[in-house]
């Protein structure tokens, strides 16, 4: 079995840990270590791994809860850590919070995350002089655990200055409702080519109002059944909701502009759309052709700027612009600890920016569909209402709720698409929910 690499002090051959379940935390480890670094997306931290497919999973639920919990776990060993966490330690913080998380969140028995915890810090150069902190640390978290997490407020695994955003926006319940769902693993959602109803009956999942299908305790996707055939692609319930609202796209030529990782420009080709995507990561765009391929759908692929890219006008076009990304925290949750205020407003820019450029590249009469992922008015309502107060050849097209699985509460006054990570509620958490989503349907006069 191979395990990832970590630094050690007796070389090579201590590399290969044999510590039954500590590969898992190493790797683990090196995930969290990486997000905190800001080297690297925890959905990026996995690539490559070569791990059993139990120690695989049992990483990446270790890394997720991490994430997801950070702010109660960071909290707590602040507590413990009267001179702070030590300099030069390496992946100590790493160490002790993957520990932490399964200690307070994770049903592990709390003796084994502290030696695997311990085993871990002692095999790196930086951490090993802090072995014995750790397993003091770690031992009073065990030791007190029930007592520390009733003592944090709801809010905790939310940045302040998020969380205060979002009270200031929808309120106090929403807000609060919002960062409950956000403390849940989501279930996988997926969108079918055909006979959503037979898929759930195959899959053992249940098709959403909005006609996505959902699934509990999955398992790796690449196992599931019509994976390989290409009969679905994995798509969370709300980002699969603005190519809907093109309307009937058969026969029409259809950009879909930031198309990456390609979830949208799936929908579109499945529709018969003739399909332009276009992106500016050569790497993403990769990987939406690999998609592609499996799904056996095609379109022509362009790895270019949207701000730069020029082509003649299309019939619709469907931009998914940049953003905060803070409606897929709930899938996402590295995104609470990477992004400040002053992200959403470079990104605004950067949106107002693209939507200048869209008159250029439709058809007189033509459609034109924004949507952000981003819980953030900015990047929205107020993005939009902005944009139509500059352009007066432009009109807003109103969304039904019978568009969007009848979800009244998703339309907005105005007449736009805004999901919550607390819509669709059910009785298990875990099956509850959705992105936050934007989207916006403009029809260019010309």
């Amino acid at each position: 079995m191979n395990t990832p690499p970590i630094p050690t002090r007796r070389g090579a051959a201590a590399a290969r840990l044999e510590a039954p379940g500590l590969a898992a935390r190493a790797l683990a480890v090196k995930a969290v270590d990486g997000v905190l670094g800001q080297d690297i997306a925890l959905e990026d931290a996995f690539e490559g791994a070569s791990l059993e497919p139990r120690d695989l999973a049992l990483a990446r639920m270790i890394a997720g809860v991490s994430m997801r919990r950070y702010g109660s776990i960071g909290t707590i060993l602040d507590s413990l850590l009267a001179r702070g966490m030590p300099r030069k330690s390496g992946p100590l913080e790493a160490i002790l919070i993957t520990a932490a998380a399964q200690i307070l969140f994770l049903d592990v028995p709390d003796h084994a995350a502290v030696d695997l915890a311990v085993r871990l810090a002692r095999q790196d150069d930086r951490a090993q002089a802090f072995s014995g902190l750790a397993n003091a640390v770690l031992r009073k978290v065990s030791a007190s655990k029930e007592e520390r997490l009733a003592a944090l407020p709801a809010e905790a695994d939310t940045p302040a200055w998020l969380f205060e955003r979002w009270r200031r926006h929808y309120g106090e319940a929403t807000a609060q409702a919002i960062i409950a769902v956000q403390r849940v693993e989501p279930a996988l959602d997926l969108t079918v080519k055909a006979d959503a109803a037979g898929w759930a009956a195959r899959l053992g999942g249940r098709v959403l109002p909005t006609e996505s299908l959902r699934l509990s305790h999955a398992g790796p996707i690449r196992a599931l059944e019509g994976y390989e055939e290409g009969a679905w692609w994995v798509q969370d319930a709300a980002a699969a909701l603005p190519a809907r609202l093109l309307g009937t796209v058969e026969g029409l030529r259809v950009a879909d502009l930031c198309a990456a990782p390609g979830g949208k420009t799936a929908q579109l080709a499945a529709a018969g759309a003739r399909v332009t995507a276009v992106d500016r990561s050569e790497a993403r765009l990769q990987r939406l052709t690999e998609n592609l391929k499996r799904l056996d759908l095609s379109a022509e692929v362009v790895v270019s700027d949207v701000l730069a890219w020029k082509a003649e006008p299309f019939d619709a076009i469907l931009l998914d612009a940049p953003c905060s990304a803070t409606g897929t925290i709930r899938r996402h949750p590295d995104v609470a600890w990477s992004k400040s205020a002053h992200d959403i407003g470079a990104v605004a820019d950067l949106q107002r920016r693209m939507l200048s450029r869209m008159a250029g590249l439709l058809k007189p009469g033509g459609l034109l569909v924004y949507c952000t992922c981003s819980l953030e008015a900015e990047e929205g309502e107020q993005q939009i209402a902005q944009f139509l107060e500059r352009n007066d050849r432009f009109r807003l097209e109103p969304v039904t709720a019978a568009e969007i699985g009848g979800l009244e509460g998703a339309v907005t006054p105005e007449g736009a698409l805004r999901t919550l990570p607390s819509l669709l509620p059910d009785e298990d958490p875990a099956m509850a929910g959705m992105d936050g989503f934007f989207a916006a349907r403009l029809r260019y006069l010309g």
